[in-house]
Formats: structure tokens, C-alpha cells, sequence
């Protein structure tokens, strides 16, 4: 029997279930879409540019939540939560051991695994103690409304963590931008195109992993609790482990956002895990479609971008469209819009292509 090849397996698992024309077809496009990502800074402005790591820094996040609320069946409120304790986390690191030698790359990791950490250990006692559902999902939220308590007044001289001040509510600022150790000198992360194609690469190698994990036996057992947990679990599987680790998965890319939009903007403050912080990625997850990485990613980035808009210019009413947004999304299109007229597209593609060939 032929050997099988390891590389051929990763593709198939990239591809997913899906014919191989439209496999092609996909990556066609999705190989387009990034030599436009890679060539874009060329033909933009540096606040442009700058404003599109913004939109990076978020996706990471959507995407946690797409593998946990989407792929697990588990809602989660509390992605904020994460995202603030590794953005805190790098600022503390940062601030204390400097940016020489490349050393803000280890707070970077520090931070994810920090964010991890705690996800592991909240994650332990509510998948162990059975607690799903909506409760699930009002434990996580409150776990996030309390860290956002608590920072919030960390506001006196006191509270400090070596040289780094925590600030209260005024958050934390003047830690230092990313920096990669390169011969003759670091190269400084700054909010422009070195720190755009950084956090484009890490999308792209985010995204591609986790397409991996959810087409593979895991993602396949994980779709199956998401369906029907006590039929998964009569057929051997332990549904708490596999809910633990896409929930620490989930967790450490809301980690990896906050590490990333602490460096972007040096700053970070506890109103990145209050409610409306904790609501937004529920609804752009939601209007993405949360059962398809694609459409989370793509429905993220264009709900932001709206959001951004209405912010400058009509900020009274920015919050007021996101609702609205997500119960349209709940009564007209519960797969999310993004995701239905992917799907209405397709299927008038394949209808008009079935045509011309009879």
C-alpha cells in the first residue's frame, strides 16, 4: 500500500469537504485576495494602511469566537475578557523589560499564553462542572464585567506592577510597538506597512490553521457536539475535553487581538472589556456567518469597517445599527447574511454554469 503524503493530506484538509472544481475555485480567489492584501499598501496612504491593522487586530478574535460559538455549539461572552488580560499582560512586560533584542515578541507570546492560562483554568470548571448553554454563556459575561470593574479602579499610585502604573480607567499607555531583531538593528512595529504585512501573515497563517483543525477528525468530532452532545458522547467521546480545548484555542486568538491592538495603539483600557467591548464580536460573527471561517473573517472586516464610519460620523446611531444589524441577522438570515448571499450567489452561479452546458 502506497505511503500516504503528508502534504496531499494538508490540502485536503485546507479544501474541506468540497468538490474539487469549487476547491480550485477558492483558492484561485483566496490566493487573488492576498496578492491584493500584500500589493495594497503600495497604492494607500499610511493612515490607510495603519487603519487596516486595525481591522487585522479584530479578526483574530472573530475568528476564536467563529471555532467556539460557530464550530462548538458554545457561546461565548467573554472573549473581551481575554483580549484585555493579554493586552494588560504585554503592556506590563513590555514596559517592565523594554522592546531591545527583540523582547516584545516574547511578551507577545507571554501575553497569548497568559490569556490561555486563564482560559484553561475558566474553561475547566465550566465544561467539568456541565454548565452550558445560557449560563455558559452569562458566567463568561460576567467574568469580563468584573476584570473590567476591577482595572477600572487600579487608578492610585499603588497599583503598579514593577514600572508599569495600571492606571484606573485612563488605561495604560507608552509601552512600546512590536520590534523583530534583524542584523544591524531592530526593526520598530510601527502602525504603517512593516506592522501591516506582520499581522497580515499572521492572519493568513491563523486562518489556514484553523481551516486545518476544523476539517480534521477534531473539527469533525467538534461539529458532532455542536449537533447533539449526548449522542457524541454515547458514541466515546469525552465532549468536555474537546469544549476545553477549541475554548482555549478561541481564547488565546482573543488574546493574540489584544496583544496586537495594545502595540498598534500603545494603549489599552478597561473599556476593551466592558459590555458594548463584549457585544461587538457576537454581532460580527453573527452577520459573517459563525459556522464558516470565511464568512467571519470577510463579515468582521466590512462590519467594522461600517461601524467605524457611523462612529465618525453619526456616533449616536453606531450602536443603534449594530443591533438592528443582529436581529436582522437572527430573523431573516440565522447563518448569517454574509454567508446566505454567499450561498444565493452560488447557487445562481451553478445554475446559470448547469445551463449553458445543457
Amino acid at each position: 500500500m502506497p505511503r500516504a503524503n503528508p502534504f496531499s493530506n494538508a490540502i485536503r484538509l485546507l479544501q474541506g469537504p468540497q468538490t474539487l472544481g469549487r476547491g480550485k475555485s477558492f483558492w484561485s480567489i483566496f490566493i487573488v485576495v492576498v496578492a491584493l492584501a500584500c500589493t495594497y499598501p503600495a497604492f494607500a496612504d499610511g493612515y490607510d494602511v495603519g487603519n487596516n491593522v486595525y481591522f487585522f487586530n479584530w479578526a483574530f478574535m472573530a475568528l476564536g469566537l467563529s471555532l467556539i460559538w460557530g464550530y462548538g455549539g458554545t457561546l461565548s461572552f467573554g472573549q473581551t475578557a481575554f483580549f484585555g488580560v493579554a493586552g494588560y499582560s504585554y503592556g506590563i512586560i513590555s514596559i517592565n523589560f523594554g522592546d531591545a533584542y527583540g523582547l516584545t515578541l516574547f511578551a507577545l507570546f507571554a501575553s497569548v499564553a497568559t490569556a490561555a492560562l486563564l482560559a484553561a483554568i475558566l474553561g475547566y470548571f465550566l465544561f467539568f462542572g456541565r454548565i452550558s448553554g445560557v449560563f455558559l454563556g452569562i458566567v463568561t459575561l460576567s467574568i469580563t464585567l468584573v476584570l473590567e470593574r476591577f482595572m477600572a479602579q487600579t487608578a492610585g499610585p499603588e497599583w503598579r506592577v514593577g514600572t508599569a502604573r495600571l492606571n484606573g480607567y485612563n488605561g495604560m499607555g507608552g509601552m512600546p510597538s512590536l520590534t523583530v531583531p534583524w542584523f544591524g538593528g531592530d526593526i520598530v512595529l510601527f502602525p504603517d506597512i512593516q506592522l501591516y504585512y506582520f499581522t497580515l501573515a499572521l492572519l493568513v497563517i491563523c486562518y489556514l490553521g484553523l481551516r486545518i483543525l476544523v476539517n480534521s477528525r477534531f473539527g469533525n468530532v467538534l461539529v458532532a457536539i455542536r449537533e447533539n452532545p449526548q449522542r457524541a458522547e454515547m458514541l466515546g467521546y469525552d465532549i468536555r475535553v474537546y469544549q476545553l480545548v477549541t475554548f482555549v484555542i478561541g481564547s488565546a486568538l482573543a488574546g493574540l487581538s489584544g496583544v496586537l491592538y495594545t502595540s498598534w495603539g500603545n494603549y489599552i483600557t478597561p473599556a476593551s472589556m466592558g459590555m458594548t467591548a463584549a457585544a461587538l464580536p457576537i454581532i460580527w460573527v453573527a452577520v459573517g456567518g459563525r459556522s464558516d471561517l470565511t464568512t467571519t473573517l470577510i463579515g468582521t472586516i466590512i462590519v467594522l469597517a461600517g461601524f467605524q464610519a457611523l462612529t465618525i460620523h453619526g456616533s449616536q446611531y453606531a450602536l443603534v445599527v449594530m443591533g438592528v444589524l443582529l436581529v436582522l441577522t437572527v430573523l431573516i438570515a440565522p447563518r448569517g447574511l454574509i454567508f446566505s448571499l454567499g450561498a444565493f450567489a452560488a447557487g445562481l452561479f451553478r445554475r446559470k454554469t448547469s445551463g449553458q452546458g445543457e
